[in-house]
């Protein structure tokens, strides 16, 4: 009997490339020995891409879509799929055609070889990443790294091969600030990983701006570390500690009546502790607010429409 695959392909506004990955994957598995079926989760898009969604689907009865009801982000949107993955292997990969379809035979030939977590780690050494992504990249994974208990080679990526094992596990999962490239290192089992070269976008335009890129990299770094709340106990006790080195300078100026001439090194001083105090405070607050919404208990997504039900 032929094993089953399951893609799960998250989409935002991408209309200008559903046919052209629904070609490019069909081109790639219809040469493999495997049952397999492409679902799409379109994350709220606002232009035409569930209907081309739609349209491919009634051309290809292999293909499936689950419409959620509003923009939910990337990593929900994931979730989404894996709830409704049921063959033996999922393969997640974006749909703006960076991910190359054409490695995936190279991810079932690691799972074949028993491999139950086949991940793909983005080749930066090259000239279709800006300058920029490459170096705040590879900054977040030095830092996560650092900070964490696990450990992500600079470039991993959402494109990866799930053993229906993993995918089971990762269903029960429920945390708010959901970050799969670290949840899938942390639970561990049999992992390798395989090496890719981006392709340059040709159609549309990425919905990553740098601003999400950096609440991304928060999110991953509170997910998997308290180092931060530590390292604001140690910035405590440093402004503590060098506050002692003011008293002398105090006493110096009473003494030789040079009080009013250390008002701005006073001023210099109190903005200085006050800021320090607020970036605790904020750090603090980031984590209060993640147990806050946690708290809450609400779906990762609601779904809209669906065929894969």
């Amino acid at each position: 009997m032929k094993k089953s695959i399951s893609i799960i392909i998250p989409v935002y506004n991408e209309q200008d490339n559903i046919e052209v990955i629904v070609t490019a994957l069909q081109e790639v598995i219809s040469k493999l020995d495997y049952v397999w079926d492409i679902t799409f989760i379109d994350d709220g898009s606002n232009d035409r891409t569930l209907e081309n969604i739609r349209r491919q689907s009634l051309l290809y009865n292999n293909i499936f879509f689950i419409s959620l009801a509003r923009n939910f982000g990337h990593q929900n949107a994931l979730k989404a799929g894996l709830n409704f993955g049921k063959s033996d292997c999922l393969i997640t990969i974006d749909g703006d055609m960076q991910h190359p379809p054409s490695l995936i035979p190279e991810l079932l030939k690691k799972w074949e070889e028993g491999y139950e977590i086949v991940y793909t780690i983005r080749n930066d050494n090259n000239d279709k990443i800006p300058t920029l992504k490459r170096k705040t990249s590879k900054l977040f994974y030095n830092v996560l790294n650092r900070l964490s208990d696990i450990k992500l080679e600079p470039g991993t990526a959402d494109f990866r091969l799930l053993d229906k094992k993993i995918v089971d596990v990762l269903r029960g999962f429920n945390e708010d600030d959901l970050f799969w490239r670290g949840l899938i290192k942390w639970v561990g089992f049999k992992q390798t990983s395989v090496e890719y070269t981006p392709e340059a976008r040709k159609l549309g335009k990425s919905k990553y701006t740098y601003r999400k890129m950096m609440a991304f990299g928060l999110k991953g770094i509170t997910s998997f570390s308290t180092a931060p709340l530590t390292i604001a106990i140690y910035f405590g006790f440093i402004s503590a500690f060098l506050s002692f080195f003011y008293i002398p300078y105090v006493f110096y100026s009473i003494y030789f009546g040079h009080a009013i001439s250390g008002w701005a090194s006073l001023i210099v001083t109190v903005a200085f502790l006050g800021g320090l105090q607020l970036m605790i405070l904020g750090i603090i607050g980031m984590y209060l607010g993640k147990l806050f919404i946690q708290s809450k208990r609400r779906p990762h997504y609601i779904i809209k429409e669906s065929n894969a039900m």
